[in-house]
């Protein structure tokens, strides 16, 4: 039986370098680290530009907006309104019991819609 090399103290770990993707989504600060560094704006600037847009999002997705707002390059939000249903029986596909589905309140739903250069991107 072979024995396994043990690793080298001199090799860099593949997590240590920091252009590479990781498994963990990016946190509030470092993408305003990141976007800081890019655009040579301080983070407190990048927050202010996230609470604006945040502003806009909420005006045009409002009551009193047209539901629906385009982040440049990116993606389409659009509200979709969902009327109320009814309790209604049916049938459990799993157990073929009969059973009493609850009725839902009329409500907003957020999609976002990825546009043609995001998906291109990925």
């Amino acid at each position: 039986m072979a024995k396994k090399a043990a690793p080298k103290a001199g090799e860099p770990k593949a997590a240590a370098t920091g252009d590479k993707m990781s498994a963990k989504p990016a946190t509030k600060g470092e993408v305003y680290t990141k976007l800081a560094a890019k655009s040579g704006l301080t983070k407190k600037q990048i927050s202010d530009v996230f609470a604006a847009l945040t502003e806009m999002i909420g005006g045009e997705l409002g009551k009193k907006g047209p539901g629906i707002f385009v982040v440049p390059g990116l993606l389409k939000l659009k509200v979709v309104r969902k009327p109320a249903t009814k309790a209604k029986t049916g049938i459990n596909p799993f157990t073929k019991q009969p059973m009493v589905y609850k009725a839902k309140p009329a409500r907003n739903v957020v999609k976002a819609l990825p546009l043609k250069s995001l998906k291109a991107m990925v």
